[in-house]
């Protein structure tokens, strides 16, 4: 009845459009409007016209019989405003009334904008008269206390123990407490995400600059970092990434491109929506892009005191001297009034300067408007250069492309330059993007190879464009208006242009680049329309095998379709689709399925790659795709997963497929007998002898598959290549029963298998699934690589594994002898024909294509067999290619990995010592190299120089239980954390020593210790391994029993472990999903964050009800309790949002009864409009 009644006489439902009114409600609006109310009256009072929507708008001066007794009745007025103001003022002071106003800013924004629309009409320069110069400091307070209450944080209470630690461990604390990894140790995870987005076995959805535009946002929260100091963090990370592979190891892998792509495009390109998020935000009158961009300039300017890692690779010093010497141009241009600061120098060739790779940091930046050409006069920027006219260095980077576009034909030497110069400028990408489509054939192959040469690999200022060219060529365009209606004609005379652009993005590097720009999605749809098409014509009458040189239907599909199954799982061994506990896989690789899904949502989101389109390129494709759309596809990818989940059903049944399995194996018979095909690197092969493979031909074949002509036995069976995809796995079949019933001998087989690849490419992707999926089902025996019938590792065997364990040894994960002496080593007999069939295969950039396929599937299937297979087919790889040895006996460092669990913890152990180094009185531990150098190391040229944190990136993706991580982690965060407090302590819980480091400091390592766990569980996997910590291993640690004692210092050892596990759980849900409201939209499942936050509040509050009953020490529980709600309400607000209210009340009684008054309120203001009346009955 009361609120009814306050209701009905002030109206406040009806005044700010409140449904349902209760008593806190009312109060809140009650004390809102007669604040609003005042100063309505101060501008009455002062005559001042304001137009107020829930008043009458005042149109100045009214005044009524009292007010027209002159100079008494101004007096009366103005003393009624000075009161007005002093009770505005001394209302506004008060906690309680500023915890009110709070409440409305948070739940009403648009009822509290309304006052700060009065507070800043006051402020207007109009408003500066004499009559408010006397209540100018009353209004000076008024705005304060209002900003205080936007502002209104909790604060921890610095006079108890609990509330001084959540206080330290920030970027704001004194350098002297920033021990073990340092300042930079707060930004490890950027160093690790980084590194793990060069492992060509991450593929997620979206672009990585939009996932590393959240990451450095949330870093930026949680340490409470200025701008400049997160830009820092941004550059040097990315320097560093760099320097990491300035001289990589030889294989196929990603190398130099793929970094200097992340420091000169992804970086830029991620710091763009800061800088456009600060300017939407200053047009209400602050100076945030100010901020931002000199903080940035700031940034940039202090990277200078980083020489070492500002030293250029060899194979990017000229283009750092080209960035120099245009800086250089452009100062002495402008110096002799020749230029100005908006005018780019249009010749350089005179100049001589050194520059590393600053000077191409500026330039990217500069490129994306995120500074100016004034970077240019910056102090010690551009040194004194040479001018000189040596004819030797007329020749500079324009000087192709001014040729090209002044009309040169592009030919010979002239294309060549080009594919090996970038691109200046978008408008030369123009002029090639219509040449590709549109021009003469020799005029669209040469086009396409240009735009997918170094413009795509080095030409990092414009790389963005050309990526969204090069995957709209993949789709040209199509006279019917359907681009999936089946209609393959318009294919054919592109031909030519999808052959240069597909054989180009066959290359490692090319194809991390297109994930690091997120378009992998977008590639895999553009694919599936050209290999539905080629794949449904006939190769030509004259066709006999595989040629990389010319352009034929087999050679453009098995381009396209190979590169379709790089980008995805297509294979999957069974003991790879472990299934959890929650009904989905444990670890969940890349399928088509997923890939189609990310493109669908993606061009739902957002269109494209969020930058900025030219009028002239065109748009990729807005339609959603669907595999149902090409029949042909769909059928072999569910032969495809057939094959993977079941055997073979067998040649019993005539069918189609089993003709043309029978013509493919009569083809491979008659080309052995004729030995038209030299198998290179046969001396590696075995010469045993073997039955007449025709002998296995009529025998295996000809009874089931009926009658064949003896003229299609005499001819290649030249048919669509779906239909010679959909028998290949009896092929592979008859091969192998024919080894295994002794009709075929072992190089018969090998070499059988290498004229199938030969004559059709594209049947190494159904080779890889057959092969692989025998080799898990386990039903073929093993062969001995004796070198008598197999290629043998011979004593090369015991060699490779002991560099194996020298460097597992390095890194602090010890391995015992797997192989026993004088045994002949064995593998199964797919994995042995998988291995003898990738020795076959060169080792130039023209194979890439397709030993890429294969070499991935042949890791996975040996790491994926008993350990010592592994070692066999590195050592026969070894032979092979004596160049990638250090490559191969990296890849071969993982397999352990997947077989045994101590080596994951040892490596996990290796981490967290690199990272926060010794703790210890002795010395140790002040020479020690510790934080990201120590974890990550420094340039990785060998084996010899890898690091803990760089092994456990490369390999944490082949873990079989990644569950196993999150509880080793956890337990090694407690364990480290412990540590702190070991020794015996001289003092109260303030003056604990340890090691000669104070609790303070204590606190800030363990932060350190959270935050290094945190990364690692986050790149082991990610949201589900944050959901296994939040729903198994912390509930299961707080309810265990543990060790009891007694004193103060195991008191404060478990206070630690306390903030350990909140730091821990806080930081990994924040590096996956971001501290706000939209960022876990942008980066997968919001709902999974939302469910786990209230699932483990509700736990919490269940506790403090007495409903649960825990095993840890009520310190650690306390401990955590405080220190995550406080992290909660301090930097995730809108992580509360979803939790129920009737949660956060329990939560917010058992705070008080702690004495935590201040915490209570501030997370019961976070619930919402539902929760005002909690609050106000907390006040009242």
């Amino acid at each position: 009845m009361i609120v009814k009644s306050i209701d009905g006489a002030m109206l406040l439902s009806h005044t700010y459009q409140v449904e349902e009114i209760d008593f806190g409600t009312s109060i809140v609006l009650f004390v809102f409007s007669t604040i609003t109310t005042l100063i309505d009256c101060v501008f009455e009072d002062y005559g001042l016209p304001f137009a107020s929507h829930s008043r009458v708008v005042n149109e100045g001066p009214k005044y009524s019989d009292l007010d027209t007794r002159g100079k008494h009745g101004n007096h009366l007025r103005e003393s009624n405003a000075f009161m007005a103001l002093e009770t505005l003022e001394n209302i506004s002071s008060l906690k309680k009334i500023q915890h009110l106003l709070h409440l409305v800013y948070l739940n009403m924004p648009a009822t509290f904008n309304k006052l700060l629309q009065r507070l800043r009409f006051i402020e207007t320069p109009k408003l500066s008269t004499n009559s408010l110069a006397a209540v100018n400091h009353l209004l000076e307070k008024l705005f304060s206390n209002v900003q205080k209450s936007i502002n209104l944080t909790y604060l921890p209470n610095k006079h108890n123990i609990l509330g001084y630690l959540l206080n330290t461990g920030s970027m704001n604390s004194p350098p002297s407490l920033l021990i073990g990894a340092g300042r930079s140790g707060c930004w490890i995870t950027v160093d690790i995400f980084m590194e793990n987005s060069m492992e060509r076995k991450t593929c997620c959805p979206g672009a990585v600059f939009e996932k590393l535009t959240e990451l450095i946002t949330t870093l930026q929260i949680i340490n409470q970092a200025s701008w400049q100091e997160t830009f820092q963090a941004l550059w040097l990370s990315a320097l560093r990434l760099v320097q990491r592979g300035r001289e990589p190891m030889i294989g196929p892998l990603p190398h130099l491109d793929s970094r200097m792509c992340m420091l000169l495009a992804i970086v830029p390109l991620s710091i763009v929506p800061l800088l456009k998020e600060s300017s939407n935000t200053s047009n209400a009158g602050g100076n945030g892009i100010l901020s931002r961009k000199q903080s940035l300039v700031a940034c940039l300017q202090s990277l200078k005191q980083f020489p070492s890692l500002l030293s250029p690779p060899l194979t990017v010093v000229d283009v750092a001297n080209d960035a120099a010497k245009k800086a250089a141009s452009f100062v002495r241009d402008y110096k002799a009034g020749s230029g100005n600061l908006g005018m780019m120098p249009s010749n350089y060739s005179s100049m001589k300067a050194v520059g590393n790779l600053l000077h191409l940091v500026v330039e990217a930046c500069i490129a994306r408007d995120l500074i100016d050409t004034t970077a240019y006069f910056w102090p010690g920027y551009v040194l004194p250069a040479v001018v000189t006219k040596d004819p030797d260095l007329i020749l500079i980077q324009e000087a192709p492309w001014l040729s090209f576009m002044q009309g040169a034909p592009l030919t010979g030497p002239l294309q060549s330059a080009l594919m090996a110069t970038p691109s200046p400028s978008i408008i030369e990408l123009e002029k090639l993007n219509i040449l590709a489509l549109n021009g003469t054939e020799e005029e669209r192959t040469a086009a396409s190879k240009i735009l997918c040469g170094a413009s795509l690999t080095r030409g990092w200022n414009i790389q963005e464009h050309v990526v969204r060219i090069v995957v709209k060529l993949l789709s040209p365009p199509q006279t019917s208006d359907n681009p999936i209606s089946g209609d393959t004609s318009g294919y054919l005379c592109h031909m030519h242009m999808l052959s240069a652009v597909l054989s180009c993005l066959a290359h490692v590097d090319v194809i991390h680049i297109l994930t690091l720009y997120g378009v992998v999605s977008q590639v895999a749809a553009a694919l599936m329309p050209l290999c539905e098409a080629f794949g449904s014509m006939p190769p030509p009458p004259t066709y006999q095998s595989s040629n990389e040189d010319e352009v034929t239907v087999y050679s453009i599909f098995s381009f396209a379709f190979l590169f379709l199954v790089r980008l995805y799982k297509f294979y999957g061994p069974v003991q790879e689709q472990l299934v959890s506990s929650r009904g989905g896989p444990v670890r969940p690789e890349t399928t088509l399925d997923r890939l189609l899904l990310m493109r669908n949502n993606h061009v739902c989101t957002n269109d494209g790659l969020g930058v900025n389109d030219t009028k002239t390129f065109h748009k990729l494709p807005s339609h959603s795709v669907y595999i149902d759309s090409f029949p042909k596809l769909r059928n072999w990818y569910f032969q495809n997963q057939a094959c993977v989940a079941s055997v073979i059903s067998g040649l019993c049944k005539p069918k189609p497929s089993h003709q043309v399995a029978n013509l493919i194996l009569n083809m491979i018979c008659r080309k052995m007998n004729k030995g038209e095909v030299v198998v290179s690197d046969s001396s590696s092969m075995s010469t045993g002898a073997g039955t007449s493979t025709s002998t296995m031909t009529s025998s295996s074949m000809s009874e089931s598959s009926g009658s064949v002509s003896e003229e299609s036995c005499q001819r290649p069976p030249l048919l669509p290549a779906w239909e010679m995809l959909e028998a290949v796995p009896f092929v592979l079949e008859a091969l192998l029963s024919a080894y295994a019933y002794g009709r075929l001998s072992s190089r018969d087989l090998t070499t059988g298998l290498r004229l199938l690849v030969d004559f059709f490419p594209a049947s190494v992707a159904t080779i890889t699934t057959y092969f692989s999926a025998e080799i898990t089902r386990g039903i073929w025996k093993s062969v001995q690589m004796n070198g008598t019938e197999w290629p043998s590792p011979a004593e090369g065997l015991y060699t490779f594994e002991s560099e194996i364990k020298e460097v597992l040894s390095h890194v602090g994960v010890y391995i015992q002898n797997s192989y026993p002496r004088g045994m002949a080593p064995t593998l199964p007999l797919p994995l042995a024909a998988l291995g003898s069939l990738t020795i076959t295969f060169k080792l130039d950039k023209k194979s890439d294509y397709t030993r890429d396929v294969v070499g991935e599937a042949l890791e996975n299937c040996a790491t994926g067999c008993s350990w010592p297979s592994m070692l066999i087919i590195g050592a026969l790889w070894t032979q092979k290619a004596r160049r990638w040895y250090d490559f191969i006996i990296f890849v071969a460092t993982r397999a352990p990995f997947m077989h045994m669990k101590e080596p994951i913890e040892q490596l996990m152990r290796s981490c967290f010592k690199a990272f926060l180094g010794p703790i210890s009185g002795d010395g140790s531990s002040l020479t020690s190299v510790r934080g990201i150098i120590g974890l990550m190391g420094q340039s990785v040229t060998n084996n010899s120089d890898l690091s803990p944190g760089l092994l456990f990136v490369r390999t944490c993706h082949t873990f079989q239980d990644p569950h196993f991580c999150s509880e080793i982690i956890f337990k090694l965060v407690i364990e480290w954390s412990g540590k702190l407090t070991d020794e015996q302590a001289c003092g109260g819980l303030t003056l604990l020593k340890f090691g000669g480091v104070s609790l303070a400091a204590a606190i800030c390592i363990v932060r350190q210790v959270a935050i290094i766990g945190a990364s690692l569980l986050c790149v082991a996997g990610r949201a589900l391994l944050v959901q296994v910590l939040f729903e198994e291993t912390v509930p299961t640690s707080l309810l265990s029993q543990h060790e009891k004692g007694s004193g103060q210092v195991l008191s404060s050892s478990n206070i630690l472990q306390g903030y350990a596990i909140s730091y821990l759980m806080f930081f990994s849900t924040a590096f996956v999903w971001g501290t706000g409201a939209k960022t876990a939209a942008k980066l997968g499942s919001p709902q999974r964050r939302a469910r786990m936050i209230c699932n483990h509040l509700d736990f919490i509050a269940r506790v403090m009800e007495g409903r649960i009953v825990l095993g840890c020490d009520p310190f650690m529980w306390k401990a955590h309790v405080l220190c995550f709600v406080g992290l909660l309400v301090r930097f995730a607000p809108a992580w509360v949002t979803s939790v129920k209210l009737d949660t956060l009340q329990k939560i917010s009684s058992g705070l008080r009864i702690w004495d935590e008054f201040d915490l209570a309120i501030s997370l019961l203001e976070l619930g919402g409009m539902g929760a005002i009346e909690a609050v106000v009955e907390s006040f009242f």
